[in-house]
């Protein structure tokens, strides 16, 4: 049986085993996941009707998996696929990105984690260019932290499940209403975060001014059960409504959790910034962390008439 792709609106319980073992491969081989959180979400508890799941199936073992969300309206799909490492170097990676692009009528943004060269390569074989690029940064916790400095009139709590949610939607609606990928979160992406192993409310700090909430910092831990490696604590989002901007309580929020992160006996800390928000960058640096690793994403667009071709596509074009 020659290689195939299925695409399916939503996978069984024994397809998203399969899926994630796929994954767990990959990720062992190359040292970092090749599917974001919220691909790995939707795979457990489902998400937007208008995504798709592909399997490429390798005779009856499933070779390699993609996901294509609908995402942005202005910019288009988004994608992410990976190969099993035993499937590779044999064209799979190629028809399986040749199926996600005739699914997404050529125009796609595709995310590519770790900057692998060989990503680099499969997006420029098929007409994509490096659009975007997502910074990792790290910092060791075992060094100087400065106490945050609280603006005055505000105070510091920590979130309570079943009370907050929509009040904290709201100021992250507000905060970060130029970044989709992070704005428009609903009540679900919050319950389906709550609902894993890794939420703790307690690394979860609210910013209240006069009762109303103005700003957040949420902490990740990443356990050490990964694949082996140590605990590594993350500022997974942080978020100031726009009336308290420029008022420190972004750097103040940062090191509250750092702070946490660091009395939970983690040795270090991480974080993800686009490449394009130099003040946010500068704001890290200064907090001591320093560029890691990098996420790209390639972006593609169909020909300019807009017809569907059979032919290579032409190319085209996460918050703080």
């Amino acid at each position: 049986m020659s290689a195939h792709v299925e695409i399916k609106e939503r996978l069984d319980d024994q397809e998203i085993d399969a899926v994630l073992g796929v994954v767990e491969a990959a990720t062992a081989a190359d040292g970092v996941s090749p599917l974001n959180e919220h691909v790995l979400l939707h795979l457990r508890y489902g998400g937007d009707p208008r995504a798709r799941s592909l399997l490429l199936y390798d005779g009856d073992a499933l070779a390699g998996y993609a996901h294509v969300d609908p995402t942005d309206e202005v910019e288009g799909p988004s994608g992410e696929l990976v190969i099993h490492p035993a499937h590779r170097r044999r064209g799979l990676a190629t028809l399986l990105l040749r199926e996600v692009l005739d699914l997404a009528d050529g125009r796609l943004r595709l995310w590519a984690h770790g900057d692998h060269a060989g990503a680099g390569e499969l997006a420029a074989s098929l007409g994509f260019e490096r659009a975007r690029s997502l910074w990792k940064m790290r910092r060791s916790l075992s060094a100087p932290l400065p106490d945050p400095v609280i603006p005055e009139g505000v105070r510091l709590r920590t979130f309570v499940p079943g009370q907050d949610e929509e009040a904290w939607l709201k100021v992250n609606a507000a905060a970060f209403a130029h970044h989709p990928e992070q704005g428009a979160w609903t009540l679900d992406d919050v319950l389906h975060r709550e609902a894993e192993s890794w939420f703790d409310p307690s690394g979860f700090f609210l910013a209240e001014r006069d009762s109303r909430l103005v700003g957040f910092h949420w902490t990740k831990i990443h356990g050490s059960s990964d694949h082996g490696h140590e605990p590594l604590g993350e500022v997974y989002v942080v978020g100031v409504d726009p009336s308290q901007q420029g008022t420190g309580l972004g750097k103040a929020l940062t090191l509250a959790g750092l702070a946490h992160l660091r009395a939970r006996g983690l040795a270090h800390a991480m974080l993800y910034v686009d490449e394009a928000n130099t003040a946010a960058i500068r704001l890290y640096e200064s907090l001591g962390f320093s560029r890691w690793d990098i996420d790209v994403m390639y972006a593609a667009t169909p020909p300019a008439s807009g017809a569907r071709s059979t032919s290579e596509p032409r190319p085209g074009q996460r918050p703080e």
